[in-house]
C-alpha cells in the first residue's frame, strides 16, 4: 500500500545524463515558495542514486534515493541528454515503480525516452523536443507521438515539449492542482504567458535542403524561388524533364510528401519569414507567397502551424535597435 504524505509531494528523478535546464525549470516552480498563500503547496524532493553529473558538468547530491520515488504524489523527469543511449535501468525501473504505486508521472522534453523505456508511454499520445519525435516514434512504435503540441495530459502521465514548453507542462500542473489564479500569479512572478497558444509546430525551421546533397535539390530551389507564382504539379514535372507520374513517385520517394503539399509547406514558411521581418499585410504576404487571398492564407496557416498569422507574428516579428521593423536582406 502506498503512503500518502500528508503534503502533495513533487520527486524529480535524476541520473547521470540528465539535462540541468529542466531541472532547474521543475526546481524553480514546484521548490519555491508560491507567490501567493497557497494550502498544501508542494513539498520537494531531487531524487537519485548517489552523486549526479548534469550535462556532463554539475554535479549534484539528491536528497534521497531512487526508492523514494514510491512516495511521491507526482514524479518529473527532466530532458535525457543522450536519446540515442538507454537511460538508467534503475531509473527506468524506479519511474515505472513509481507509477505502479499511483505516482502522477511527468516529462519534460526528452525526458519522455524514460517514460517510454519504462512502458509508460505505450498505446498513449505523447510528445517530446520536435527534433527528436521521429527518433521516439522509430524506437517506441507502440507510442503515438504528436511532434505538434506543447504538451500532452494523459491524466496520470504527462510528456512536453522541448525546453521551454516544460515550463508550460509545469504550470498546466499547478493549474490542474491549484487552479488558474495560482499558476498565472506564478506565470506573472516568472514573466512568461500563464498559457501559450499553439503548439511547438510554429517553433519548427524546415530548411531547403541544398543541391548539392538531395537528388531534387535544383528543382526544389527553382520551385522555392517561385512560391509567388500559381506552380501545378506539371510545371514541376516539365522543369524536371519526366511525367508528372514520375515526378510523384519520386517526390514522394525522396520527400516523404507529395509535390503540392511540399509547395504548400514551403509556402507557409516563406509566409512565417515575411511576418517576422517584414510588417506586410496578410493579403500582401499572401500574394507574395502564392496563397491568393489572406482567407486562404489564414487557413492553411492556422491548420499547419496551429495558430493564425496575426498571433505568429506578435510572438516573433523581429524589431531592429531603432524600434522599427526589419526587412528580408
Amino acid at each position: 500500500m502506498r503512503t500518502i504524505p500528508d503534503v502533495s509531494t513533487v520527486a524529480i528523478a535524476v541520473a547521470d545524463g540528465i539535462l540541468h535546464f529542466e531541472l532547474a525549470l521543475a526546481y524553480e516552480l514546484f521548490g519555491t515558495v508560491p507567490p501567493v498563500p497557497v494550502e498544501d503547496w508542494y513539498e520537494l524532493a531531487i531524487c537519485g542514486a548517489g552523486t549526479v553529473r548534469a550535462d556532463g558538468r554539475f554535479l549534484l547530491e539528491p536528497d534521497c534515493g531512487l526508492d523514494r520515488l514510491v512516495l511521491a504524489d507526482t514524479v518529473i523527469v527532466p530532458g535525457w541528454a543522450d536519446v540515442d543511449t538507454d537511460p538508467p535501468a534503475e531509473l527506468v525501473e524506479a519511474v515505472r515503480a513509481a507509477h505502479e504505486a499511483g505516482a502522477r508521472v511527468a516529462s519534460l522534453c526528452t525526458g519522455a525516452f524514460v517514460l517510454a523505456a519504462a512502458g509508460l508511454l505505450e498505446g498513449r499520445r505523447a510528445t517530446t523536443h520536435w527534433a527528436h519525435t521521429e527518433v521516439l516514434a522509430a524506437r517506441f512504435p507502440g507510442v503515438e507521438v504528436d511532434p505538434d503540441v506543447l504538451y500532452v495530459d494523459n491524466g496520470s502521465v504527462l510528456t512536453s515539449a522541448g525546453k521551454a514548453a516544460a515550463m508550460d507542462l509545469c504550470l498546466h500542473l499547478v493549474r490542474r492542482d491549484h487552479g488558474s489564479v495560482i499558476a498565472n500569479a506564478l506565470a506573472r512572478r516568472l514573466v512568461v504567458q500563464p498559457h501559450r497558444p499553439g503548439g511547438q509546430a510554429q517553433f519548427v525551421a524546415t530548411p531547403m535542403p541544398e543541391q548539392h546533397d538531395h537528388p531534387l535539390g535544383e528543382l526544389l530551389a527553382w520551385a522555392a524561388g517561385r512560391l509567388d507564382q500559381p506552380l501545378t504539379v506539371e510545371d514541376l514535372a516539365r522543369r524536371a524533364n519526366m511525367s508528372s507520374r514520375h515526378l510523384g513517385r519520386h517526390f514522394r520517394s525522396m520527400t516523404g510528401t507529395t509535390p503540392l503539399q511540399w509547395l504548400l509547406t514551403q509556402r507557409i514558411h516563406r509566409a512565417q519569414e515575411l511576418l517576422e521581418t517584414t510588417d506586410d499585410s496578410v493579403e500582401v504576404i499572401a500574394e507574395a507567397t502564392g496563397m491568393g487571398t489572406g482567407a486562404t492564407l489564414r487557413r492553411h496557416f492556422n491548420r499547419t502551424v496551429g495558430v493564425p498569422p496575426d498571433a505568429y507574428r506578435r510572438t516573433f516579428h523581429r524589431r531592429r535597435a531603432d524600434g522599427t521593423a526589419g526587412s528580408p536582406g
